[in-house]
């Protein structure tokens, strides 16, 4: 196996990550500290990397995926949802009006990390599904499909 330093990978894909992060992430200086967060991760876990596990790509983009994922479950979203929410949204207009964002935020951390990545996207970022199937590399029928069970999971959680 060709060893690969930490600077030649910071080199190869610094900018690639930050632009992933700030594809996602609305504030410069969160996107600046995922972004550090990130190439931390990467330091600490760079000697248990397995090629053949996965690529270099996948496995530096799979580490920066769960740390956006994990910065969104830190602080709360639904502060600023409610903002954001378009008119052409698929959540009942009853549900946001029924529940306060608290609990909204709290069923959001219940979901599995791809599916509140798929809610997130498309509701806070304003992303088609179509869009989310080729961010994720998914089929549009599995996007669709999670954003449903999502959906179903968040109502049930939140009418308990």
């Amino acid at each position: 196996m060709q060893t690969v330093s930490l600077e030649q990978i910071y080199t190869d894909y610094s900018g690639k990550v930050m632009g992933y992060i700030r594809a996602r992430v609305r504030s410069s200086a969160d996107a600046e500290d995922i972004h550090a967060e990130v190439f931390e991760k990467i330091l600490r876990k760079l000697e248990g990397f397995d090629p053949e596990k996965a690529s270099l790509n996948t496995w530096i983009f799979t580490i920066t995926r769960n740390t956006v994922i994990d910065h969104f479950r830190r602080t709360k979203p639904s502060e600023e949802l409610d903002e954001n929410l378009s008119d052409n949204i698929e959540l009942d207009e009853d549900l946001l009006n029924s529940e306060t964002l608290g609990e909204l935020a709290a069923a959001l951390k219940s979901l599995p990390p791809q599916m509140t990545q798929i809610i997130v996207l498309r509701y806070y970022d304003g992303k088609p599904l179509t869009e989310i199937a080729e961010m994720m590399h998914l089929s549009y029928g599995a996007v669709k499909l999670r954003h449903q069970n999502a959906i179903l999971m968040l109502r049930n959680a939140l009418t308990l």
